[in-house]
């Protein structure tokens, strides 16, 4: 008999600690962390105070999951290793989804996205590079983005081009043109930047978004977007939320929160007040 009721009770025990399993983690506190140094997606202003596209959106995913959020600024070539080591629990910091990141950690469904491309001065010598303004989508037609590539090159051909270290659109440059441009690689884009405009390097190399924010300041009036613009392959799958494997309570939260403000038009709101244009994700 005694048996029989220590057999229940182990029972019993087993099935309460399941259905606790099965219930998951409770989350009332957030910690996000982000660059704050890629505008429009995210920057600290004059004062310290972070802000941007990503800030706002936190703020409205932190309200629809009904938790408090913190925001901290981490530097971008060691925000993934922080998160697997606790310091935080999400990144929001215009990261794109790839498959070497996913191996890592895992990401919430997209909350944005565009090309990328090269950003140089109007009058220089990389000023109507052929393709301008083109799109080529690495991963359903790398054949005529590979074909893009091969018609800058030319003019490419020994030119030093700014990249932000530890970047998708470094991995690009390093895949398809390391052997015909200078690479030089920076802690932040607005490094890059600052280069670009003392005349130290050819071009900068990165996404469209962060490209148009820099050239709408009043320093930048004479340089633009110039050649073709390219997503897919290296670029990945859009911008979203990373999060460590280990909790996918919190990524369901954040798949929720993201789908419900892509229903009802948050995101586009936030798009169009910090890119100028809707980077909602189409699917």
């Amino acid at each position: 008999m005694r048996a029989l009721k220590l057999i229940g009770l182990t029972a019993g025990l087993a099935l309460a600690a399941t259905g606790a399993l099965a219930q998951g983690k409770t989350w009332t506190s957030v910690k996000i962390a982000t660059e704050g140094a890629y505008a429009p997606w995210n920057f600290s202003s004059p004062g310290g105070k972070l802000d941007g596209y990503e800030i706002d959106l936190a703020k409205v995913l932190c309200t629809r999951m009904k938790v408090t959020c913190e925001v901290v600024a981490q530097d971008w070539d060691g925000i993934i290793p922080a998160l697997n080591a606790g310091k935080y629990d999400a990144i929001m910091a215009g990261m794109n989804v790839t498959d070497k990141r996913r191996e890592v950690i895992q990401f919430s469904r997209s909350y944005g996205g565009e090309p990328a491309g090269l950003g140089t001065a109007k009058d220089g010598p990389l000023a109507k590079l052929p393709g301008d303004g083109e799109r080529f989508d690495l991963t359903k037609d790398e054949a005529s983005a590979q074909k893009a590539i091969d018609a800058m090159k030319p003019m490419l051909k020994g030119k030093t081009i700014g990249v932000q270290v530890s970047t998708i659109h470094a991995n690009f440059l390093d895949k398809y043109l390391k052997d015909t441009v200078e690479i030089r690689e920076y802690k932040t884009t607005e490094q890059h930047d600052l280069d670009l405009l003392a005349g130290r390097i050819d071009g900068i190399f990165a996404s469209g978004s962060a490209i148009r924010a820099t050239f709408d300041k009043p320093d930048f009036k004479d340089y633009a977007m110039e050649g073709p613009r390219f997503s897919g392959g290296v670029f990945g799958s859009g911008v979203a939320v990373g999060l460590r494997k280990n909790d996918p309570e919190l990524k369901a939260m954040f798949d929720d929160a993201i789908t419900a403000a892509i229903a009802d038009g948050t995101l586009k709101t936030l798009s169009i007040k910090w890119f100028k244009s809707d980077i909602t994700p189409q699917t």
